[in-house]
């Protein structure tokens, strides 16, 4: 197994999370659950596809880009693995792929349904790359291009400081206080940013509170303090929101987890 990450150009963070390179091998097949999150996965594949069962239904796809989700989606595959990983930001996949992130919404096409030439070609060509330093530079280079064209396409600045402000408080402040911020009413709010970002105000927040507290748990905090700390009502209200989101309770999300581990 090999796993490199690389943190974006400081230029690219607003769109891009976690650049990744990744290599590995499984006698037997290797599900994965991978829960909802707040950003879009682009998979750029080199090798074998990889199959996968959610929201969108099954499918066996090689390269990706998964928007935001409300539910989990299993990873299955068999042999090898081999490619690289882009977590964008909803702000970014929106500028990327210059569409609504409604479309994308518990969907995860293919690059070649996506209706972009070179962003499909790319993963043939990171794949002839010599090293893991050529690859990012060349993925960096790439995003560059379309992340930080004067020309781009960005969603309305109000959904993005909208954004910005469910992330920075992991999903705990309220949609009304949302709209205040914006300067948009609430019923204006919900339409462009469901629109825009993929996932109702209400449903990324809870997503994104959802994300910290997985993280929490993972990391082997009692769920109570983690029930407390990410703003959940109580142990129950935490536990339903696993069932709901990631289709198993914690105990078992944590236990899932790390039988998958590499």
């Amino acid at each position: 197994m090999e796993y490199v990450l690389q943190d974006p150009h400081p230029r690219l963070r607003p769109f891009v999370r976690r650049l990744q390179g990744y290599r590995e091998h499984s006698a037997g097949p290797l599900r994965r659950r991978q829960a909802p999150v707040g950003s879009c996965t682009l998979i750029l594949g080199f090798g074998p596809p990889l199959r996968l069962f959610g929201p969108a239904g099954p499918s066996v796809p090689r390269s990706f880009l998964a928007g935001l989700h409300d539910a989990a989606v299993v990873t299955e595959f068999r042999g090898d693995q081999h490619g690289m990983q882009v977590d964008l930001t909803p702000i970014g996949a929106f500028t990327l792929l210059r569409r609504p992130g409604a479309d994308l919404a518990n969907e995860v096409p293919t690059l070649d349904a996506l209706a972009d030439p070179a962003l499909a070609a790319l993963p043939d060509r990171l794949a002839a790359d010599p090293d893991w330093p050529a690859r990012f530079a060349r993925v960096e280079a790439f995003l560059a291009d379309r992340l930080l064209d004067p020309a781009r396409r960005l969603p309305d600045p109000e959904v993005v400081h909208a954004w910005r402000l469910l992330r920075r408080s992991a999903g705990t402040i309220a949609v009304a206080d949302l709209a205040a911020q914006t300067g948009w009413s609430r019923r204006h709010l919900l339409t462009r940013f469901g629109d825009q970002i993929g996932l109702s105000p209400k449903t990324a927040a809870r997503v994104l509170r959802f994300e910290r507290a997985s993280r929490a748990a993972l990391a082997g905090t009692p769920l109570a303090e983690v029930a407390a700390l990410c703003g959940y009502a109580d142990q129950a209200h935490l536990s339903r929101d696993f069932r709901s989101l990631a289709g198993v309770a914690p105990r078992a999300f944590v236990q899932d987890a790390s039988a998958a581990a590499p």
